[in-house]
C-alpha cells in the first residue's frame, strides 16, 4: 500500500516537474538568439509550486471552470514575469511573444487533467527538498541552475536604470576596443614562450577608478591593455574561443576548426593545459586533450592560483631549450562566493587581485615568455546587487612581456 502511494506520488510529481519545465523552457527557446548568453533554470519555482497545488487542490475541487481558471490566471502572471526577465535583459520589446505564456500554460494543464492528487504535506516537502536541490547543484555546476526565481528577478531588473550593455567613451578613449574573439591569435608571439591566462569571472567593473587599479597590478610588463565583448557567459565557451586558431569547412560542409595548441605542437612547442581541480568540472576531460594539448595538469582538489602559478613557474624554469605554450584557467574567484552581495563584493576583489597579483608576479620572473591574459566573463552566479556592478558581456585583456 504505502509502496504504490509512493509510486502515486512520484509519478505526480515527475508530470508536474514536465509541465513546469515547458512553461519555463518555452518562453527561452521560442525567443533564442544566438549569443544572448542568459543564465536560466530549468523549472520556475514559482509555477513548480502553484501547479502542485493545483493537482493537491484538485482532489476537493475537482474541474470546476472557477478553479481551473482561476489557477490558469496565477500560471500566466508567472510565466509573463518569466518572459519579460527573459525579454528586458535583451532589451526586446514584448511583441507577439505575449502569447507564449497562454499557449504553454494551457498545454501545461492539459497535461495534468488525470493525474492524481498529493497531500499537503508532500506538495511541502517537495518544495522543501527542491529549493535545497537546487542550492546544492550550484555547487556541484554553477553554470546551469536548477530552479528559475523570475519574480525576484524581475523586480531587480526593474529597478536597473544604468545601461550595462554598452561602455561608455571614457573606456573607449582610454583602452584597445575590439569585438573578436580572436585576441589570442593577435598577440602570442611563435618565437618564444607563451602563457595564455584566462581568469575566472574578471568582467569590467563599472567603478572606472576600480578598474584603474586592477591594470596598475600588472606594472612595468604591461605592453597592451584592452577589453572585448564575448557573445557567451560561459568559461568552458571561452577557453574553446581564445584558442581557436584557423576554421574551414571540409568537403562534406561540416565545419573544422584547428587549435593553436596543434598549431604550436606542430612548431615544436610543449603544450600543456593547467586547472586548480579535477579534469571532471565542468567535463573538461571531454575537450582539453581534443583541442591539442600533449599535457595538462590537474589537481584532485580545489588548488589555488597561487599553487599553480607556481607549477608553471616549475615548467618554464626547466633549464631546456624546449618551448613552451601554455594555457591556465584560474579558478580563485569561481562563483557562487556568497549568498551576501556585500561579503561577495569583498571577497571577490580580494581574490581577484590575488590572481591578477599572481601573474603579475609570474611574468616578471620570465620576462622572456610572452602573457596574453584576458576575463572569460563577467561575475554573473552573483547576487543581483553585485552583478549591476558590471558591463555584461565585456571584459578585459591585457598582454604582459
Amino acid at each position: 500500500m504505502v509502496k504504490n502511494s509512493i509510486k502515486k506520488n512520484v509519478k505526480t510529481v515527475s508530470l508536474v516537474g514536465m509541465s513546469t519545465a515547458l512553461v519555463t523552457i518555452a518562453p527561452y527557446l521560442l525567443t533564442f538568439e544566438k549569443g544572448q548568453g542568459i543564465t536560466r533554470g530549468l523549472f520556475e519555482y514559482g509555477v513548480f509550486a502553484v501547479l502542485l497545488f493545483y493537482v493537491c487542490l484538485k482532489r476537493t475541487f475537482g474541474e470546476k471552470k472557477w478553479f481551473v481558471a482561476l489557477f490558469y490566471v496565477l500560471l500566466v502572471a508567472l510565466s509573463w514575469v518569466d518572459l519579460l526577465t527573459i525579454l528586458t535583459a535583451k532589451k526586446s520589446g514584448v511583441g507577439y511573444y505575449g502569447l507564449i505564456p497562454f499557449v504553454s500554460c494551457l498545454v501545461a494543464l492539459a497535461l495534468l487533467k488525470d493525474v492524481k492528487g498529493i497531500s499537503v504535506r508532500n506538495v511541502n516537502l517537495v518544495l522543501f527538498v527542491s529549493f535545497f536541490a537546487h542550492f546544492g547543484a550550484m555547487r556541484i555546476y554553477p553554470d546551469q541552475p536548477l530552479m528559475q526565481f523570475s519574480v525576484p528577478l524581475y523586480m531587480a531588473q526593474s529597478q536597473q536604470s544604468v545601461d550595462r550593455m554598452h561602455i561608455p567613451e571614457s573606456i573607449k578613449s582610454a583602452y584597445d576596443v575590439t569585438h573578436s574573439v580572436s585576441v589570442t591569435k593577435d598577440y602570442v608571439d611563435t618565437t618564444r614562450s607563451n602563457v595564455v591566462v584566462l581568469v575566472e569571472s574578471w568582467g569590467i567593473p563599472m567603478d572606472s577608478a576600480m578598474f584603474a587599479r586592477e591594470m596598475t597590478v600588472f606594472g612595468s610588463v604591461l605592453q597592451k591593455r584592452g577589453v572585448h565583448a564575448r557573445k557567451f557567459s560561459r568559461t568552458y565557451m571561452a577557453e574553446r574561443e581564445d584558442l581557436m586558431d584557423t576554421t574551414w569547412r571540409d568537403s562534406t560542409g561540416q565545419r573544422d576548426t584547428l587549435f593553436m595548441p596543434s598549431r604550436f605542437a606542430q612548431l615544436g612547442y610543449l603544450t600543456s593545459f593547467f586547472f586548480g581541480g579535477d579534469s571532471t568540472v565542468q567535463w573538461r576531460y571531454k575537450y582539453i586533450r581534443n583541442i591539442g594539448f600533449q599535457e595538462a595538469f590537474w589537481t584532485d582538489s580545489a588548488t589555488t592560483d597561487n599553487v599553480m602559478a607556481g607549477m608553471i613557474d616549475s615548467l618554464l624554469s626547466l633549464q631546456d631549450t624546449a618551448k613552451h605554450f601554455i594555457a591556465w584557467t584560474t579558478r580563485d574567484t569561481r562563483f557562487p562566493i556568497s549568498e551576501d552581495a556585500a561579503e561577495t563584493e569583498r571577497l571577490y576583489f580580494e581574490r581577484l587581485f590575488g590572481t591578477l597579483q599572481a601573474v603579475a608576479d609570474l611574468a616578471k620572473k620570465h620576462p622572456e615568455v610572452r602573457f596574453v591574459v584576458q576575463g572569460d566573463h563577467e561575475p554573473i552566479l552573483a547576487p543581483m546587487e553585485f552583478q549591476r556592478k558590471f558591463y555584461r558581456h565585456w571584459v578585459p585583456y591585457v598582454v604582459l612581456n
